[in-house]
C-alpha cells in the first residue's frame, strides 16, 4: 500500500495507517509463523523424475571373496532376511579388488567352502533332484563362451580389461593406464561377446568412474563418445570425504551434503552433451571412502547422509543409487560381521517400505533451510496401509533445537502418519541402534524384521522434528494427482 503524505494530515497517523495496512505483515492472512515452525512449501502438479522401483539398492565388495567363509557368510538365513526386505533391488559386485580377481575352475575348494555345501541345508539343495536337462543343456551350450571369458581373464595383463571398476584409478592400482576411447572400445567388444551368448538380453553399465574432477570428467566424456551407445545406463562413484580424517562435524555440515550437488551436475553436464537422455546411476557410494569412517559410518549420525543423498539423487534425476556395502568391508555396511542391521539398513528399510517412485518438489521457506532438509515424493503404491495419491515428505534437522514442519494449507487437514528415526542408547549421535517412534528396531528372530509402525498425528498439527532426528511422514489421502 502507498501512502501520500496531505498537507495538514499528521505524520505519525500515516505511519499508523501503514502499520495497519491489510498488506502488512501484521495483518496478513496468516499469522507470522514462530522461530521453531519451518513452512513448507510444495510442488505437486506432475512428478520432476520416475525412478527405478530399484532406485535403492546394494553393493558387495569383491574384496569378501578374497575371504574363505565367503559362501558361508552369504548363506547366513540372517542375511537373506535382511536383504530380502531391501527388495526389489540391484546386488552389485565390485570394488577394487574384483580387478584382480580370477576365477580358476581347477582350483580345489577350500575346507570353508567344503564345510558350506556339505551341511545339511546346502547338501539337501545338492541331492534335491538332478539338473533339469533343458537347464543342463543350456549350461553344456553356454560352457564355450564361458571359456571365452576365462581365457581372457587369465591373459588380463597383456590386453586391456573391460570389466574393471574406477578405470580412472587403474594407473595407481595397477600401473597401467587405460584412456576412455579405449575404454569404449573395450565395452563394445564386451557387448558383442554378451549378443553371441545366453546373455544376449543382459544389460550393460559403465564406466564406472569416481569423482567428475576435470580428467575423469575428459575420460567419460571420450568413452561415451567411443562406446556409450552399447550401455544402458552411466554409472559413477560419490563419497563425501576421505574416511581416515572424516569428523563427527562433517557428517552433519549441509556444505559437505551440498557437494553431491556440484559433482552429479557435472556427470550430467557430460552425459548430456555426448549421450543425450542416457540414464545415470550412483554404481556405488557411501559417505566415507577407504572402507568408511571409524565409528561414524556405521552409528546413527551416518543416516544424515545417507538419507539425504537419496533426497538429492532422486531430485537431480539419478535412477539408482546402489549402497556400499551390504554386508562386509569397511565400517560403511548395513549389517555388521555379527549380522546386526546397522542404523543406516533401517533407515534403507524404511525408505523402501514409504518412499515411491514418482519424485514431487518441496522446499522450507526461509534463510536456513540448508540445515532443514525436506523431499517429497508420491507414497509407495506397494504398501498395503496407504492409498493412492498419498504423499511421503522425508526430512532431516541439522539444528539444535526441535523444528515444527508446517504443511501447505490445502494439506493442513489431512491425517499424518510419523516414522520419526533417532538414536537408542547413551551413545547418542553416535549410536549403532535405532529408535522409530521411540521403540528401538530389533529382528524378532534370524526370519523376521519387526513390525514398522507408525504414529497418528492429530490433523492440522506441526509435524515435530526433534534436533538432530531425521524422518518420514505419510500424508494420508492427500488425493495427488500425479500420485495416482
Amino acid at each position: 500500500m502507498l501512502l501520500r503524505w496531505k498537507p495538514g494530515l499528521p505524520l505519525a497517523l500515516l505511519l499508523l495507517l501503514g502499520l495497519l495496512s491489510p498488506c502488512s505483515p501484521g495483518l496478513s492472512g496468516r499469522p507470522a509463523p514462530a522461530k521453531d515452525v519451518a513452512v513448507l512449501e510444495f510442488s505437486t502438479q506432475r512428478p520432476v523424475h520416475l525412478l527405478s522401483p530399484a532406485f535403492l539398492s546394494v553393493t558387495i565388495d569383491g574384496n569378501l571373496a578374497t575371504d574363505p567363509r565367503f559362501l558361508t557368510f552369504l548363506g547366513s538365513p540372517k542375511l537373506r532376511t535382511l536383504a530380502r526386505g531391501l527388495s526389489p533391488a540391484y546386488l552389485r559386485f565390485g570394488g577394487t579388488k574384483s580387478d584382480f580377481l580370477i576365477f580358476d575352475p581347477k582350483k580345489e575348494p577350500t575346507s570353508e567352502e567344503r564345510h558350506y555345501w556339505k551341511s545339511d541345508v546346502n547338501w539337501d539343495v545338492c541331492k534335491s533332484g538332478s539338473i533339469p536337462s533343458d537347464v543342463e543343456k543350456r549350461l553344456q551350450l553356454e560352457w564355450p563362451f564361458q571359456e571365452q571369458l576365462l581365457l581372457r581373464e587369465q591373459h588380463q595383463k597383456q590386453f586391456k580389461n573391460s570389466t574393471y571398476s574406477k578405470p580412472n584409478s587403474f594407473r595407481m592400482k595397477a600401473g597401467i593406464y587405460i584412456d576412455g576411447f579405449q575404454l569404449g572400445e573395450d565395452f563394445i567388444d564386451l557387448h558383442k561377446l554378451l549378443r553371441k551368448s545366453a546373455f544376449k538380453n543382459a544389460k550393460l553399465y559403465g564406466p564406472d568412474i569416481s569423482q567428475p574432477r576435470r580428467k575423469n570428467a575428459e575420460m567419460l566424456k571420450s568413452f561415451l563418445k567411443t562406446g556409450g551407445k552399447v550401455i544402458d545406463s552411466v554409472t559413477w562413484h560419490h563419497y563425501y570425504l576421505n574416511g581416515q580424517d572424516a569428523t563427527k562435524e562433517d557428517f552433519l555440515n549441509p556444505d559437505v551434503m551440498d557437494t553431491f550437488i556440484s559433482s552429479a551436475q557435472k556427470i550430467f553436464q557430460v552425459v548430456e552433451e555426448t549421450r543425450p537422455h542416457k540414464k545415470v546411476w550412483l554404481g556405488e557410494t557411501s559417505s566415507a571412502y577407504g572402507g568408511g569412517a571409524p565409528s561414524l559410518s556405521n552409528t546413527f549420525i551416518a543416516g544424515f547422509m545417507w538419507l539425504d543423498k537419496l533426497g538429492l539423487s532422486a531430485r537431480l534425476g539419478i535412477e539408482v543409487v546402489m549402497r556400499q556395502v551390504l554386508f562386509g568391508a569397511g565400517t560403511y555396511h548395513l549389517v555388521d560381521r555379527n549380522f546386526e542391521p546397522l542404523p543406516d539398513y533401517w533407515l534403507s528399510l524404511l525408505f523402501k517400505k514409504l518412499v515411491g517412485t514418482k519424485v514431487l518438489t518441496a522446499s522450507v521457506r526461509g534463510p536456513e533451510r540448508s540445515k532443514l532438509r525436506v523431499y517429497l515424493h508420491c507414497t509407495n503404491n506397494n504398501h498395503p496401509q496407504y492409498k493412492e495419491g498419498a504423499l511421503t515428505l522425508y526430512a532431516l534437522n541439522l539444528h539444535n533445537v526441535t523444528k515444527r514442519l508446517q504443511l501447505p494449507r490445502h494439506l493442513g487437514d489431512k491425517q499424518v502418519d510419523k516414522y520419526l528415526m533417532q538414536p537408542s542408547g547413551p551413545d547418542g549421535l553416535l549410536s549403532k541402534s535405532v529408535q522409530l517412534n521411540g521403540q528401538t528396531l530389533k529382528m524378532v528372530n534370524d526370519q523376521t524384521l519387526p513390525a514398522l509402525t507408525e504414529k497418528p498425528l492429530r490433523p492440522g498439527s506441526a509435524l515435530g522434528l526433534p534436533p538432530f532426528s531425521y524422518g518420514f511422514f505419510v500424508i494420508r489421502n492427500a488425493k495427488v494427482a500425479a500420485c495416482i
